[in-house]
């Protein structure tokens, strides 16, 4: 059975400590609250910001670089004062201070290198690079592949909460058995398989991964609601997040 602690509080209230709000909040003062929240998003999103960067044409070794630089940029600059409060989603503030650094204009001789500065990230995870063999086999902009590679990137991290809430509970083989059954209909007599695998009843695994397919959706939205400012722009991101992976 899935974990007791689960989420219950109203979502409005999600709003009142997200990342994003918080770095907005502390505008142009650079509050140690404020580049604390902003490392955090840098950290769990940079694989979209990375695929966009190679589709420019770089070598994955520039791109580290850039994307770490980019990183350093905001922080040191603090671009984020410039951010458009009434336009309060991250990605698309990420995606413009993107394109502004990549233009060049930003100094980017300054750009931290890999080993050398502060290290905002760790890019050894492959999901960048990922990304971009993906994106190989699409002829769409490289707009729409990051609003995709974000979408994407938005359930990984539901996913890996997730994960860790079953982990917490010594129930990580349970989680590895259910995952696919998150991806899709479950085929016939498969909940009987499952139920023999996990020493329960078929009728026991369908509560189980209906609870599962609920608390990833909670997890989902949560995640969504960090990269937001204002609550009452959660429901347009969600749809908009399935429409670009549909």
């Amino acid at each position: 059975m899935l974990s007791e602690q689960t989420e219950t509080t109203p979502k409005g209230h999600w709003f009142t400590t997200t990342h994003w709000s918080v770095v907005l909040a502390a505008g142009e003062e650079s509050s140690a609250a404020g580049v604390a929240a902003m490392e955090q998003l840098c950290r769990a999103y940079w694989p979209p910001l990375y695929a966009y960067i190679r589709r420019q044409g770089y070598s994955p070794h520039d791109t580290q670089d850039l994307t770490q630089g980019f990183f350093e940029f905001l922080l040191q600059k603090n671009y984020v004062g410039m951010a458009d409060r009434e336009k309060g989603r991250f990605r698309s503030f990420l995606l413009t201070a993107l394109k502004y650094f990549l233009n060049g204009q930003y100094d980017r001789a300054n750009a931290a290198k890999r080993g050398g500065g502060k290290l905002i990230v760790s890019l050894d995870d492959p999901a960048g690079e990922n990304l971009v063999m993906v994106e190989r086999s699409s002829d769409s902009s490289p707009e729409k592949e990051f609003e995709k590679n974000w979408a994407i990137t938005v359930l990984r991290q539901a996913l890996t909460r997730l994960r860790e809430e079953f982990a917490s509970n010594g129930k990580s083989a349970i989680f590895d058995k259910l995952k696919p059954l998150l991806e899709g209909e479950t085929k016939s007599g498969e909940y009987g398989i499952l139920a023999a695998q996990l020493g329960m009843t078929p009728n026991g695994v369908a509560v189980m991964v209906h609870r599962l397919r609920q608390r990833f959706g909670e997890l989902v939205r949560a995640e969504i609601s960090q990269t937001l400012a204002k609550p009452e722009e959660l429901e347009d991101e969600v749809r908009h997040l399935f429409a670009v992976l549909s």
